[in-house]
């Protein structure tokens, strides 16, 4: 195994708490330790190390076969140092002006680096390049400190305003491929030892980039993980961020900003000196939030006549700190309607604010005029409103107003719709899509083993009803099964990628008969290409099939995460819903612009033509059951564009939906003279059979 090493900026301690001098100073009254415990370039072997059962009094110094040494203050590596369980320091040594200082100690287990926890010991920097430090006993066995050698350079007395490191933060290897829990405590853990003061913006963004990625990539592995352990991850977040921002503070005379935009967080940092020239800090502005806060002021009540202000923007936080954890008396549906933001001082002594802060919340999702909407903050485990009001509000954003600063959101509350209706409607919908499940059988049999006209060519309207007959199929199932299915979020988006193509191959197959029927009519006035038959099956159910397989793939491609929502379905967030409705929407205007050209082609052609009278009739059907269907396919997704909640059209729009296959039954099967007098002989059939 590789030697550990360390990296010491000079900087404050970020963790534990700055103590006073003892009366004798450490750094010249302390016992030499050589070689007491194996370096970290040993690894475990049939002796080991416990440091239980050693008695620790007073202050140590330590040595490597007479070579000055430290303990780690990064992770080590499991069966390091000649036991089970290595012990490193976690924050970081201190600077020689720093004096005493405490640090935790954390053991390597279970890929966690921090596994075994706080068990604090104080460490000093000496000005001859060396620490001391006043061990204490773990409580297990099997856990040993452990001591590295590189140490040459690492004690500085550089400024803690000047200082800056090269922070490298990288996921463990095996959470390349697969990410859990212990990879994310992990890559937090790398966060939270950064003891650089200052660091610069692209470092910043970088870091924050590699945690809000794992931290997805996390969510995704435990889709079903309890409330208290999102909660944690959240708080974690949110602490990690506020250190790497308060990083982005730097020592200003008069004023001083940086801001940043990643995928995932905005940020924005105002810094006032002493020599400020401005009466009040400009608003302080992210995409969907704003904040006004007295930084002047509060700058003003601070011993150095400085104070910085730092603001951040979370667009995905809302998965962990979800809207329920916001407890109320009455039971609502909550809704998150805003950004989850944070606003803090850092590096600033005093933060009593001067003034109520104000925040404007632009709405990310529609407002409800019956709802409530609370302005709260998060309390570790859950969102309150204590210290927060709204000061107004309409439908595209709200201003609150709060006494403190902390991470804060927009919260609707709407009425939870009564539990009969939901059950009535998830009645209707079972029996529904059932009705219309057996007529599209009945369709598809009729379509199979009926006899047609020569020139009937029913490729396009079989396919529509094998398409939506599996749509409708898996959606029930998906449905029914809906708390098994959800957690497996993989198999939860698979369904809903499927559910995409086999609605959109249905429009697709919708697009190609109206296509057809086109050609029909406009062959009608060239006697000689009536009965030629324009594209063959196989070649129809490329493209049929082909179509809506290219606007899938390319919608993973864009965006994988678009697939899986709660109820298995295209996400409407993002615009993803787009990738549905924008081709449904090209396929619906160019079947508009499709039927009225046929209709202007078959008067035209009326006119002229001296056809027999059958014929005519016969097109006339065609062209009237072809636009019924396109109706009745079409008009209900229409009609679904402005539910907008509303039980009747929901109602009506379930109705539509479902039935689609009873409506091509009726148009083709039942209104068809030719078929009615097949079903006729069938049942006459079946009648002679019964009496025999």
């Amino acid at each position: 195994m590789a030697k550990v090493s360390s990296f010491v900026s000079g900087d404050n301690p970020q963790r534990g708490s700055l103590t006073l001098f003892p009366s004798v100073d450490p750094c010249y009254s302390y016992t030499v330790l050589d070689n007491p415990w194996r370096s970290t370039n040993n690894t475990y072997d049939s002796v080991l190390k416990c440091d239980g059962s050693v008695t620790w009094s007073g202050w140590y110094r330590l040595f490597i076969n007479n070579v000055n040494a430290q303990i780690p203050d990064t992770c080590v590596a499991k069966y390091s140092c000649g036991t089970h369980i290595p012990l490193w320091i976690r924050g970081g040594h201190p600077t020689v002006q720093d004096g005493v200082v405490t640090r935790d100690v954390c053991g390597h287990w279970e890929n966690y680096c921090c596994y075994i926890g706080s068990y604090p010991i104080k460490v000093k920097a000496c000005p001859g390049n060396y620490y001391v430090y006043e061990l204490v006993s773990p409580t297990w066995c099997y856990l040993a400190y452990c001591a590295v050698t590189n140490i040459s350079s690492t004690v500085t007395t550089i400024a803690p305003e000047t200082s800056t490191a090269v922070i490298n933060i990288t996921p463990q290897d095996e959470c390349t491929s697969q990410t859990s829990g212990g990879c994310f405590q992990n890559l937090l853990e790398q966060i939270e030892n950064i003891t650089a003061q200052v660091l610069p913006l692209n470092t910043v963004t970088n870091i924050l980039t590699v945690a809000f990625n794992t931290s997805e990539k996390t969510l995704e592995s435990f889709s079903s993980a309890k409330p208290t352990e999102l909660a944690s991850y959240g708080n974690r977040m949110l602490k990690t961020t506020e250190k790497l921002i308060s990083t982005l503070v730097k020592p200003t005379i008069t004023s001083d900003n940086v801001s940043f935009t990643l995928a995932t967080v905005e940020g924005q940092v105002f810094m006032v000196g002493p020599n400020v020239t401005l009466n009040k800090i400009p608003q302080l502005d992210t995409t969907n939030s704003s904040v006004d806060i007295d930084l002047i002021g509060i700058a003003k009540s601070n011993n150095e006549r400085s104070a910085a202000v730092a603001f951040m923007s979370y667009s995905t936080m809302e998965n962990l700190l979800k809207p329920d954890f916001f407890n109320t008396s009455n039971d609502t549906v909550k809704t998150m309607m805003s950004t989850v933001i944070s606003a803090t001082l850092p590096k600033t002594t005093n933060t009593k604010l001067t003034k109520p802060v104000n925040f404007t919340f632009r709405h990310i999702r529609k407002f409800d005029p019956t709802s409530s909407l609370s302005c709260v903050y998060w309390n570790i485990s859950e969102w309150i409103v204590d210290g927060c009001s709204v000061l107004k509000t309409n439908s595209s954003y709200t201003v609150c107003s709060c006494v403190h600063l902390s991470t804060f959101a927009l919260i609707m509350q709407t009425s939870r719709p009564p539990e009969s209706d939901s059950q009535l409607l998830d009645l209707l919908n079972l029996v529904c899509v059932i009705v219309g499940l057996v007529f599209f059988s009945l369709a598809l049999l009729t379509f199979a083993l009926c006899q047609w006209s020569p020139g009937v060519n029913n490729v396009a309207r079989i396919n529509i009803c094998i398409s939506l007959l599996l749509a409708h199929l898996l959606f029930l199932l998906t449905q029914h099964f809906l708390n098994i299915i959800r957690p497996k979020q993989v198999l939860c988006a698979v369904i809903s990628g499927l559910l995409h193509f086999f609605f959109l191959s249905g429009f697709v197959w919708m697009f190609i008969e109206a296509v057809m029927l086109f050609i029909y009519v406009k062959n009608l006035s060239q006697i000689s290409s009536r009965k030629r038959e324009v594209l063959s099956s196989g070649f129809l159910c490329v493209i049929g099939y082909l179509i809506a397989l290219v606007v899938v793939c390319v919608s993973v491609g864009l965006v994988p995460e678009g697939y899986g929502s709660e109820c298995c379905w295209i996400k409407i967030d993002k615009g993803f819903i787009w990738s549905f409705l924008g081709p449904v929407c090209v396929i619906l205007a160019s079947n508009t612009l499709l039927f009225i050209k046929i209709i202007i082609s078959l008067n035209s052609t009326l006119k002229s033509l001296n056809a027999e009278v059958s014929q005519m009739k016969q097109t006339k059907i065609m062209v009237f059951k072809t636009l019924a269907q396109f109706v009745v396919l079409g008009c209900p997704w229409i009609l679904g564009f402005f539910t907008n909640g509303r039980k009747e059209l929901e109602i009506l729009f379930l109705i539509l939906n479902s039935q689609q296959g009873t409506f091509i039954f009726l148009i083709y099967c039942v209104l068809n003279n030719e078929v009615r007098q097949q079903y006729k002989k069938f049942f006459r059939c079946l009648c002679c059979i019964k009496q025999h």
